[in-house]
């Protein structure tokens, strides 16, 4: 009977969550059941996602499966590279300085205004007719 190890985290960035699973292996990742390049289609997205695998020297060594949901492709990015920084924690909490001081441990807490009763939008007015 073999053991499963796999370490699980969740990452949020500003509209997007992702659930991410970090198993040891040779350096896949999978979004949303796709290969992330598959999935993101822009080599910038991509790089975001490797950075805390890079900075801890584990790039090929773990296999990543995240789920993302809500906001955009460059927030659903986000959202991934704080879940593998927050599982790459559990692996081993000596990551923690190196991993603060590159801000991958940094959740971007801004969020969609809400829209206020009276007007268009968030902020934009109706159109004034004085006549």
């Amino acid at each position: 009977m073999a053991i499963d190890v796999s370490f699980d985290a969740t990452g949020r960035r500003r509209e997007a969550a992702a659930r991410v699973r970090l198993t040891p292996g040779d350096g896949k990742i999978y979004v949303n059941n796709r290969p992330m390049m598959e999935y993101f289609g822009r080599e910038s997205l991509a790089m975001i996602i490797q950075q805390p695998l890079e900075s801890t020297n584990l790039l090929g060594k773990y296999d990543v499966i995240a789920s993302a949901k809500g906001g955009g492709l460059s927030g659903q990015a986000g959202a991934i590279q704080l879940g593998i920084a927050r599982a790459l924690l559990q692996i081993d909490p000596d990551f923690k300085k190196q991993l603060k001081a590159a801000q991958f441990l940094t959740r971007d807490p801004r969020m969609k205004e809400r829209k206020k009763y009276g007007l268009a939008k968030r902020r934009k007015r109706y159109q004034f007719s004085k006549r």
